[in-house]
């Protein structure tokens, strides 16, 4: 697509987008209604899951799997957010949180290249990319082909611009994305992931900036920097669609109608799925008001908290022990304390060991 003259010129047809995009608003608009009526600790909750979400899986769909302990810790540390178990995170969970809350702190701000550039050097902070050296907090300097399959079979599906037209089309892009206002800024958004991704100015990362400026621009079109729902969430749902449709655009003429439709369809989901976080965070704040005057330690709240954060797998007196960090008969006796409480109960199954779950 980008061959042809004046190739950003996008074209397409309103009315195909109207009762999606209007119902898109009212989505926007009721979750946002519903979350100013909660109080102010549980929208800090809400805010920390939904931007923990956002990173991990941002993350994920670039086959990179984060931990999201040390996201979350990351994320309440940069905003000041008092949460429990806080633990310590490595430079490139901190670089891409960093990223992630620049776009969506100050999404007023304009982006310049200056500023972008931070961003991925903050995504790279070693100046590699796995084992190789990439051009960190610089366009790249080579051609770039986004290729599948085994060494020998590849499958080209795109071809970026060349590395010497690189700077020339971000300028355009980046004065196109500070300045035009006329643009629904829904549309807005799904427009400026389509052009950055196929621009590629960048040796990797490109997916993860793409995303970033999307959240960026969503805020604007939210007029908050509180985010409630998760856009990188819904695309790696419908990763498959996702690529398949950005093939489909770039190879396609100026007229982006179906790529409009596909990003207002997954924003609708994103935002309809929203609902499941926010159940979480209610049925989070309903049990801690329920033990409000309960007496617990320090390792019975950080456990209890992983349980309904969604703990991964089955809990045993053995994982208790390690993710507490101490020792077996120790991590006996706290369970036992809330089985006393009726907080928690051994599972019915049993088996080789014995598992415990939340009395809710």
């Amino acid at each position: 697509m980008y061959q042809n003259k004046d190739w950003a010129n996008f074209t397409w047809n309103n009315n195909k987008l109207l009762v999606l995009l209007a119902n898109v608003r009212h989505l926007q608009g009721r979750l946002l209604g519903q979350m100013e009526n909660l109080g102010f600790k549980l929208k800090e909750e809400a805010v920390l899951s939904t931007l923990t979400l956002d990173v991990l899986k941002s993350t994920e769909i670039e086959g990179e799997i984060l931990n999201k302990d040390q996201v979350r810790s990351s994320i309440a540390r940069k905003l000041g957010l008092e949460a429990s178990g806080l633990v310590d995170s490595p430079r490139n969970v901190d670089g891409v949180v960093e990223m992630m809350l620049d776009a969506t702190q100050s999404y007023m701000q304009p982006i310049t290249s200056e500023r972008m550039f931070g961003w991925h050097a903050a995504l790279f902070p070693t100046g590699y990319s796995g084992m190789y050296k990439i051009e960190a907090g610089k366009y790249r300097n080579g051609d770039m082909q986004v290729v599948s399959g085994a060494m020998g079979k590849e499958k080209v599906h795109y071809e970026a611009p060349k590395a010497n037209q690189v700077e020339s089309e971000m300028n355009t892009f980046l004065n196109w994305f500070n300045n035009t206002s006329e643009i629904d800024s829904v549309l807005k958004a799904a427009i400026a992931h389509f052009w950055f991704v196929t621009i590629h100015p960048f040796d990797d990362g490109n997916g993860r900036i793409a995303r970033a400026i999307t959240d960026m621009q969503l805020a604007r079109s939210d007029g908050s920097a509180q985010r409630f729902y998760s856009m990188s969430n819904q695309i790696l749902t419908e990763r498959k669609k996702y690529y398949d449709m950005l093939e489909k655009t770039q190879r396609g003429t100026s007229d982006i109608t179906s790529w409009l439709i596909w990003f207002l369809s997954c924003l609708e989901n994103a935002l309809v799925n929203s609902g499941e976080v926010l159940d979480s965070i209610l049925a989070k704040a309903k049990f801690w008001e329920k033990y409000s005057q309960t007496s617990l330690n320090d390792r019975q709240r950080l456990m209890l908290n992983k349980l309904l954060d969604g703990f991964d797998g089955k809990l045993t007196s053995s994982k208790w022990a390690k993710i507490a960090k101490t020792s077996q008969d120790t991590a006996i006796r706290d369970i036992q304390g809330l089985i006393n409480k009726e907080i928690l109960r051994k599972e019915a199954q049993g088996g080789r060991s014995t598992n415990y779950e939340l009395i809710i």
